[in-house]
């Protein structure tokens, strides 16, 4: 019988769909799906997702979904998915995280998948600091601490220099007063910005870190002694009362109109975050880091800390896989280059020369993360941040110097607040 050429290259052509339609479903199912999630702004999301599509096309094998967001009620979601189990395989977390919920079997062990992640990269000390009951619990991803920085044009309008001392800082207030008026303040300080200057000016008098091996280091008075300096601060002019703050309708300084229009003239925040202060600013204004000041006392108190990490889940079903993709995006040139400096200055030797090298340590958040470093030398304890004392409005830092500012307390009461409920939580 004569075969018809028509109807053979038919069958042949739907045979060859067949077989690439069976490869491509067996390509899709062997190909191993791992989540990632984080908060922040949308050049962190930017690049982070970058970086990931990076990571994709060297690892076909690998598909990754990505979850992001604010960080308004982040925390409160991720504080549900821990407990129920449900966070991603991988998740971008606060250090205080660690000592939230590394004991109840959230974050993986990272130590077993060292073959995976260059750990070589970070200081041992930083390590140690994500480590809980002999689990590395997360990668450090960089190291922050709080400095100050300054709307340089109104104190040009004030006639005078961003303050380089505590007491041009006083001189200050009374000089905003006098030249430009009531409603303008050097410096601006929340609640919880108040508790860690306070604890940067007791460090400085002192000499001895906040916290040491699970005990609070200050006595009832010496607590006293940060809450008088505190106050002075409020009545000399150079801070606006806790009343005022909210009656600008918010106590997020880069939302806030007074520091958008030049009324608060500084702010003592993370090296990290200083993106969103600068970019907040009207028009026409600029902002510059400022730098510790030598009379606080005979010490160095500032601190650093961990400003996030990454850990992988527990119940990740992909363990190499996620350790792979945080190789790619912590250590690896090609991934840290997109990344850049989106989280801070990177920890990570092989990143932080990799932005070295393309260019990224020159901005304002290099210049205050090199004073950080080369100033601070107390590491703030995990402890600082517990929920109990950091929560906003019924933590324990919150009720004291909002109290103190409002008149409820004295400084000897409030100092009574705040050595109560650390020694609470310690003691926990």
């Amino acid at each position: 019988m004569k075969k018809n050429p028509a109807k053979s290259f038919l069958i042949a052509a739907l045979f060859s769909a067949a077989v690439l339609l069976t490869s491509c479903e067996s390509e899709n199912n062997q190909q191993k799906k791992i989540t990632v999630s984080w908060w922040g702004g949308e050049s962190r999301h930017e690049a982070t997702v970058s970086a990931i599509k990076a990571f994709e096309k060297e690892n076909p094998d690998i598909k990754v979904d990505v979850q992001f967001g604010a960080w308004d009620g982040w925390e409160d979601s991720m504080t549900a998915a821990f407990y129920a189990g449900t966070q991603a395989d991988i998740t971008q977390i606060n250090w205080n995280w660690i000592n939230e919920y590394g004991g109840k079997e959230v974050f993986l062990d990272l130590n077993t998948v060292s073959d995976y992640i260059d750990f070589s990269c970070y200081d041992k000390d930083a390590l140690l600091q994500c480590t809980f009951d002999g689990k590395l619990q997360a990668v450090p991803v960089s190291v922050t601490g709080r400095i100050f920085y300054w709307n340089s044009t109104v104190f040009e309008r004030a006639g005078i220099s961003v303050p380089s001392s505590l007491s041009e800082l006083y001189s200050a207030g009374k000089i905003f007063e006098e030249k430009l008026g009531s409603s303008y303040y050097p410096l601006a300080l929340g609640e919880y910005d108040r508790m860690i200057l306070m604890v940067y000016y007791l460090g400085s008098v002192y000499g001895k870190p906040w916290i040491t091996d699970g005990k609070l280091n200050y006595t009832a008075d010496e607590i006293e002694k940060g809450m008088d300096f505190i106050c002075s601060l409020e009545e000399g002019h150079v801070i606006p009362s806790i009343a005022d703050i909210i009656g600008d309708g918010t106590s997020a300084f880069d939302k806030s109109p007074e520091w958008i229009n030049g009324k608060y003239a500084g702010i003592f925040e993370w090296d990290s975050a200083v993106a969103k202060y600068a970019d907040a600013l009207d028009d026409g204004q600029k902002l510059v880091v400022g730098d510790y000041f030598e009379d606080m006392g005979d010490y160095r108190g500032g601190f650093s800390k961990i400003s996030v990490a990454f850990a992988i889940s527990e119940n990740t079903d992909y363990p190499e896989e996620c350790a792979r993709l945080l190789d790619f995006l912590l250590n690896d040139p090609e991934g840290t280059a997109l990344m850049g400096v989106e989280r801070g200055i990177p920890l990570s030797s092989s990143a932080l020369e990799t932005c070295r090298k393309s260019g990224l340590l020159d901005g304002m958040e290099f210049i205050a993360n090199s004073k950080v470093l080369s100033w601070a030398k107390f590491s703030l304890d995990i402890n600082f941040e517990d929920p109990k004392l950091k929560v906003n409005p019924e933590g324990v830092y919150y009720d004291a110097f909002s109290g103190l500012s409002y008149g409820d307390y004295t400084a000897s009461e409030a100092a009574e607040i705040i050595f109560d409920g650390v020694s609470d939580v310690l003691s926990d």
